[in-house]
């Protein structure tokens, strides 16, 4: 099965073509932009088919980072691949951020759980714990940080992700949030086709808001 596998929720704009049936990335290609996914995704995703040597239409499903993540990018991702899978009449499948975060960590720590913990400010973390074999352990969620730090506290396995530090005072190094896109491929090809059409994953709403009382009156 020829994958291809699309992240636009954070900081990157990536795609990926993996071969299922040889466990092998045919192409890669990811730029980290911040923003303006939406300008740069179908390049990205050129880039990637012409390293593999493959054209669209050898795609046999498509995978997505849903989130959470950047709010506009989850979007521009989603909205990408099920306009392919729909145009190519294959399944379209989602794979969450924090799944992500913790298979990269179980690649460094096989056979230990993981803690996926996204700091999402204003005083919040994006948390989901995962089993040494990928299981979920509970649901994705935001809480507060002192409650984060209470789980953490009685976590048994590794913790990574941007709110590290927040959750490990002792903790060194480096701690992004990084969703590398051959991982997106691998999660995408083992998932369910039958979960149905992906869609973003917000575990609280944008941000940005209209304002109050300056609306123009109708006539």
């Amino acid at each position: 099965m020829i994958v291809l596998a699309l992240d636009t929720a954070g900081v990157d704009c990536a795609a990926a073509i993996y071969d299922s049936g040889r466990n092998t990335m045919l192409g890669e290609a990811s730029d980290m932009i911040g923003k303006g996914h939406a300008e740069h995704l179908m390049g990205i995703i050129d880039r990637a088919l012409d390293q593999a040597g493959i054209a669209l239409s050898d795609v046999d499903r498509v995978a997505v980072t849903i989130g959470p993540g950047s709010f506009t990018g989850i979007r521009v991702g989603v909205a990408a691949a099920r306009g392919f899978a729909l145009s190519l009449n294959v399944p379209a499948v989602g794979v969450t951020t924090l799944e992500v975060m913790a298979a990269a960590q179980r690649e460094k720590t096989p056979d230990r759980a993981a803690l996926a913990a996204m700091d999402a400010k204003r005083d919040e973390i994006y948390l989901q714990s995962f089993a040494a074999d990928g299981s979920p352990l509970d649901e994705a969620r935001a809480v507060s940080v002192a409650d984060a730090q209470a789980f953490a506290a009685t976590f048994d396995g590794e913790i990574t992700g941007s709110a590290t530090p927040i959750l490990k005072p002792d903790a060194t190094g480096e701690h992004a949030n990084s969703f590398p896109i051959s991982i997106v491929a691998r999660l995408g090809a083992a998932a369910s086709p039958n979960s149905g059409k992906p869609k973003p994953l917000y575990l609280r709403g944008p941000d940005a808001k209209p304002q109050a009382g300056y609306a123009i009156a109708r006539v």
